[in-house]
């Protein structure tokens, strides 16, 4: 007889449970598994947890990486699990027959594998941005944003020909999605309340920021109200904003919109679009199975337990999951938020104890049936920033804006961050800011050039 994951109905040893993530999925997961029951293993390409909805706060220098960030080892740590390990190291492909996956450090055997890797930028067939165009799925990425924001600030202060000062000061921002606009927004009151107190010498009119969006309005996945406060809260700072329309190129600092027009750009941020993390797959004689298990967006087409379609052993969870046709609120799949994959996380640990619990029953002549659960998003609303006081929050049929939404939005997102001295510190920068828009965070640090050297793990 075999379990619901096709694995065999009695066990010596505990099963090996590999975790692909370490993000909200990875770690709810872990969190809410009586690891007493399992070996767990958790990869990632970072040794920490990162918080993307403040992607943007660290690249307009309202907050530090180390605010926004928690060690993974210690996060494993401190919540007393036992039987977990954490490894560094990227998945670049996995062997579903065998039950094998390979990083370019090593191979792991896994009884039972949950991918949560998530997402990365889809440049919507357009990989030449790659390379140059500004991203926020990491920290990293966020870090050379504000880098290279605080850098040009400093160039242009120094140059005295107002036309190549205008130049070097065009922000175009892609996608009017809540990253869009909150990254809009905090470069708009760069503009507005910086500019004339830190940056004397750059005529402000010579600073502009464009935020382009494809839809008839920015928040798409929010109420019209709350689409129009975005709007009118971006203009009140000075952001410039282009509905209807995509873009077509970027090129030599140009870019040119789907109409025709053609914007001059010195950073181009782009938030438009996301797709999963690419991972091979294979299954017996090594054959690429791929087709059959990743849908649109390059996410794996899971079933309402999560689990992979037409393969033992394998869930899928948070961004990189697509569940269509099981939730009738949700018929085309759940949105990509923070909330799917922590709610994914807790049910899918819970649904591996009682099947465990199930099959160690079974195994002493008891008979115990396991009570699974299918998954049913429990939405708790959506939330965008826009800058001080200025917000926007949807929670069923209640919509917030203003002060009390901003509160709101600062509230969840403190609660949401790993750590103490994390929330006190981002608690401290935002009520500093707050009162006098005076940050110690805009610290333009270049990484030392040498000594040359290639990453452990290239």
């Amino acid at each position: 007889m075999k379990d619901i994951m096709g694995g065999d109905n009695c066990h010596v040893q505990r099963k090996r449970v590999v975790v692909i993530g370490g993000g909200f999925a990875g770690l709810n997961f872990v969190k809410h598994l009586d690891t007493t029951l399992f070996d767990v293993i958790v990869i990632d390409r970072n040794n920490y947890h990162s918080f993307p909805p403040l992607f943007y706060q660290v690249a307009s220098a309202g907050l530090d990486p180390a605010s926004i960030c928690f060690p993974l080892r210690r996060e494993l740590r401190k919540r007393g699990k036992r039987n977990v390990q954490f490894h560094m190291g990227e998945v670049g492909s996995i062997d579903t027959f065998n039950r094998v996956l390979h990083t370019k450090m090593e191979e792991i055997i896994y009884d039972i594998l949950i991918i949560c890797a998530g997402t990365t930028n889809n440049f919507f067939n357009m990989p030449q941005l790659e390379k140059s165009v500004y991203t926020l799925k990491s920290t990293a990425q966020a870090l050379r944003c504000r880098n290279d924001i605080l850098d040009i600030l400093e160039r242009a202060s120094l140059e005295k020909d107002a036309e190549k000062q205008r130049k070097m000061l065009n922000f175009v921002v892609i996608g009017g999605g809540p990253t869009g606009v909150e990254i809009a927004g905090a470069i708009g009151e760069m503009k507005r309340y910086v500019l004339p107190r830190e940056y004397p010498s750059i005529n402000q009119a010579n600073m502009t920021i464009t935020l382009v969006e494809g839809n008839n309005r920015l928040l798409g996945t929010m109420s019209n109200k709350s689409s129009e406060i975005a709007l009118q809260g971006l203009k009140s700072l000075m952001v410039d904003i282009e509905l209807g329309t995509t873009m077509h190129d970027y090129t030599d600092n140009i870019v040119t919109l789907a109409d025709g027009r053609r914007l001059d750009c010195s950073h181009l941020i782009w938030t438009a679009g996301i797709i999963g993390e690419d991972i091979a797959v294979t299954g017996e004689g090594g054959r690429d199975i791929s087709q059959e298990v990743i849908g649109r967006g390059r996410r794996w087409m899971v079933d309402c337990f999560c689990r992979v379609k037409g393969v033992d052993g394998v869930y899928a969870l948070g961004d990189i999951s697509l569940m269509e046709h099981v939730d009738p609120a949700f018929p085309n799949g759940h949105p990509q938020l923070a909330q799917v994959a922590i709610q994914e996380g807790k049910l899918v640990a819970e649904n591996l104890v009682e099947l465990e619990k199930s099959e160690k029953s079974s195994c002493r002549g008891k008979g115990y049936i396991p009570k699974l659960k299918e998954f049913r998003y429990n939405d708790k609303g959506s939330m965008a920033t826009i800058g001080r006081n200025r917000a926007v929050v949807d929670i069923k049929k209640i919509h917030l804006s203003g002060f009390i939404a901003w509160l709101t939005w600062m509230f969840v997102h403190l609660m949401s961050l790993l750590g103490m001295r994390n929330k006190i510190t981002a608690l401290v920068n935002w009520i500093w800011a707050y009162f006098n828009y005076s940050t110690s965070l805009r610290l333009l640090i270049h990484p030392c050039r040498y000594p040359l050297r290639k990453r452990w793990m290239d």
